[in-house]
């Protein structure tokens, strides 16, 4: 990543247009499942992804069908495998019905909100803010299951509300940034990307709407491959239900939460630049009975 006079580069590291509608597209395909949440019992499978160079490329290059991994009446996980790593994707579709998703969108954004109702949060702080697309760099460090060292995440986060089009769309991925280099206390996890739309069932201000969201990231650990696949696959949704609590909390508490969706993001000062400094890890234990966290 390129920085001039220590500033970020937008220009190249921002979260462009085409990056949300590819998020709003994923959505509208699999705006078709969420019937069966009214007909339980009836598999459904989302639609297998379609090649974007042709019929002859080598298989290779072909993504992998979505595997399912949890079918519950108001939430579905699948994952695939990344071709080339030992990693998957996971997708998750779900649905609320007794908070909004005004509420539930703004909890999301609210980085103060999430320090106290996210009791595995070191440190999750705006680092940069782009006023001209509403960008925003964040510096994340969360605990992670004993053994492990605590991880760390530089991400780009972007959101977009369409009033028009009812829908909603929250898209992060990893990056670097030059106010916070690696520190040898966390390990920094540089392969992330996440992307949740939200689609009302009526409004953004009454109850009830479908989520999908989308996740993959490489947590730098030496676990074999299933027990990482474990970790995550039950930790998602623990931690959507985390993040449905205390939306329901902050709404019955009237607990303040910012609007992001009614205010375009105010400009923020940086955050005090870390300390250069790096390490090599350790390697970590078994596989343990805990949860990875999200952003």
């Amino acid at each position: 990543m390129a920085a001039v006079s220590g500033v970020f580069v937008w220009e190249e590291e921002r979260i462009q247009e085409e990056e949300l509608q590819r998020s709003i597209n994923e959505m509208k395909k699999l705006e078709e499942v969420s019937s069966i949440f009214q007909n339980s019992g009836v598999e459904c499978h989302p639609p297998e992804p379609k090649s974007q160079t042709g019929g002859n490329e080598d298989s290779k290059d072909k993504e992998q069908p979505w595997e399912m991994v949890m079918d519950k009446k108001h939430f579905k996980l699948w994952r695939r495998p990344i071709v080339g790593t030992h990693l998957y994707q996971y997708r998750v579709f779900g649905t609320y019905t007794d908070v909004t998703p005004r509420q539930f969108f703004n909890v999301q954004l609210d980085t103060e909100y999430r320090k106290k109702w996210d009791a595995l949060v070191i440190k999750l702080e705006v680092i940069e803010r782009d006023a001209v697309s509403g960008s925003e760099v964040l510096h994340w460090v969360t605990h992670f299951p004993y053994p492990m060292y605590s991880r760390d995440y530089v991400y780009v986060r972007r959101y977009s509300v369409d009033q028009e089009n009812n829908v909603m769309v929250l898209v992060s991925r990893a990056v670097d940034h030059p106010s916070v280099p690696e520190s040898p206390d966390f390990v920094r996890v540089r392969s992330y990307e996440s992307q949740m739309v939200i689609r009302p069932h009526k409004s953004f201000d009454e109850n009830g709407f479908d989520y999908l969201l989308t996740y993959s990231d490489n947590p730098q650990t030496v676990f074999p491959r299933y027990c990482v696949s474990w970790m995550v696959s039950s930790g998602m949704p623990d931690f959507l239900e985390k993040l449905h609590t205390a939306t329901l909390k902050a709404k019955n508490m009237e607990i303040k939460v910012k609007d992001y969706i009614s205010v375009k993001p105010l400009e923020v000062s940086s955050e005090a630049k870390a300390t250069v400094q790096s390490s090599e890890r350790k390697s970590e234990g078994s596989c343990s009975p805990a949860r990875i966290e999200y952003a």
